[in-house]
C-alpha cells in the first residue's frame, strides 16, 4: 500500500466533494439512518475550503487518487462545510486559551481500516501542537469515536445537531490535552 499524505489544495475540492458522500453513505450507514446521512451531507459532512486555505487540511493519495482526507483548524468552527457557515463567527483561536479542532475526516470505503485516518490524525496533532495548541477538540461522529479514543481523546459531551431535513444527528465532543512544552 503506497499512501502519501500531503496538504490539500483548492484544486482538490472536486475530488473531495465526490469522496465525502461515498465515504459517509458507506462507512456511517451502521451508525446513522439514511435520512440522517442525507440530511447531513452538504452541511455537516462537506468540504470546508477555509481549512484548505489555512493549510491545515490533508489528503491521502494512492496513485494520484485521493482516498482519504482530514484536518485540523485554528478557527472556531467545529464542524460543517462551506454551505453551513456564516463566516462572521469563524475567527482565529488563541493557542494559549483555546483548543484546536480536528475536522472533517473521510476515507473512501475501499481504503477503510488501512491506517489512513491514523496517518492523517498524526499529521494533524503534530501540526496543531507545533502551532502552540495544548488541547485539541473534536466534534466526532459515532463512527469516528473509536479512532479518536485510540488516540487518547475522551468524550466530554454528547449532543444532537438539527439537520436541514429536521432529523437530528447524534455527535460527541471529545478532547485531548498535550503536555506543556518544557522550558530549556
Amino acid at each position: 500500500m503506497n499512501i502519501q499524505i500531503r496538504l490539500a489544495r483548492l484544486e482538490d475540492i472536486p475530488a473531495l466533494t465526490s469522496l465525502i458522500p461515498i465515504s459517509v453513505r458507506m462507512l456511517q450507514a451502521s451508525y446513522y439512518t439514511p435520512a440522517q446521512i442525507e440530511g447531513a451531507l452538504g452541511t455537516v459532512f462537506a468540504v470546508d475550503s477555509q481549512l484548505i486555505e489555512d493549510k491545515t487540511y490533508f489528503v491521502a493519495e494512492s496513485d494520484s487518487q485521493i482516498v482519504g482526507c482530514g484536518g485540523w483548524s485554528r478557527r472556531t468552527t467545529a464542524y460543517g462545510g462551506d454551505l453551513s457557515k456564516t463566516g462572521a463567527d469563524d475567527w482565529l483561536l488563541d493557542p494559549a486559551f483555546h483548543a484546536a479542532k480536528i475536522r472533517a475526516f473521510f476515507v473512501h470505503p475501499v481504503w477503510a481500516r488501512r491506517g489512513i485516518g491514523s496517518q492523517i490524525m498524526r499529521q494533524c496533532e503534530l501540526a496543531a501542537v507545533a502551532a502552540g495548541f495544548q488541547t485539541i477538540e473534536i466534534v466526532a461522529t459515532l463512527a469516528g469515536e473509536p479512532l479518536y479514543a485510540r488516540f487518547g481523546y475522551q468524550t466530554i459531551d454528547r449532543f444532537e445537531i438539527l439537520l436541514p431535513n429536521n432529523h437530528t444527528l447524534p455527535m460527541m465532543k471529545m478532547s485531548k490535552k498535550f503536555a506543556e512544552p518544557k522550558e530549556i
